[in-house]
């Protein structure tokens, strides 16, 4: 952590607020059908409320997760051209000798395959880094490295 705010790109940060209006819509929904009284049916009717009251709670914490991420964002400016950085595009040599162009970004995207977030083990091994630098990351098979060849396109 910085002693500023954390950067975070326009686009991330539209998207952050997006998915907060969503979440609140929905948090709303699911709060309007919890019963305002003591009186619960049979086991299945508090099954049900208890449910849709820890759908609440997930939402709340999730809602707080984000509110908290947009107070102390702060707008990136375009990413640093010498070193690896969010909104990089960095050519990674992995020890295999297999190369791969990624992107690093701060959320994930089904529609972006070449995307690593920042806060992943590879893309935070990479964070900082120029190129020429090998670097060393954990996965879930065990310890593994990775040189940046080049940043750009």
């Amino acid at each position: 952590m910085t002693d500023g705010p954390e950067p975070i790109s326009a686009d991330t940060l539209r998207a952050l607020r997006e998915e907060l209006a969503e979440l609140r819509a929905e948090r709303e929904a699911a709060a309007s059908t919890l019963g305002d009284d003591d009186t619960v049916g049979d086991d299945a009717d508090a099954a049900d409320e208890l449910r849709r009251a820890s759908d609440v709670a997930r939402l709340d914490r999730r809602i707080a997760e984000i509110e908290r991420r947009v107070r102390g964002a702060g707008i990136a400016g375009a990413p640093p051209s010498d070193r690896v950085g969010v909104g990089s595009t960095v050519t990674v040599r992995f020890e295999d000798g297999r190369e791969s162009t990624v992107h690093i970004g701060e959320l994930a995207d089904a529609d972006d395959p070449a995307l690593v977030t920042s806060d992943s083990p590879l893309g935070t091994a990479l964070t900082g880094h120029r190129p020429g630098d090998t670097v060393s990351y954990r996965t879930p098979g065990g310890p593994m490295s990775a040189t940046a060849v080049s940043l750009g396109d």
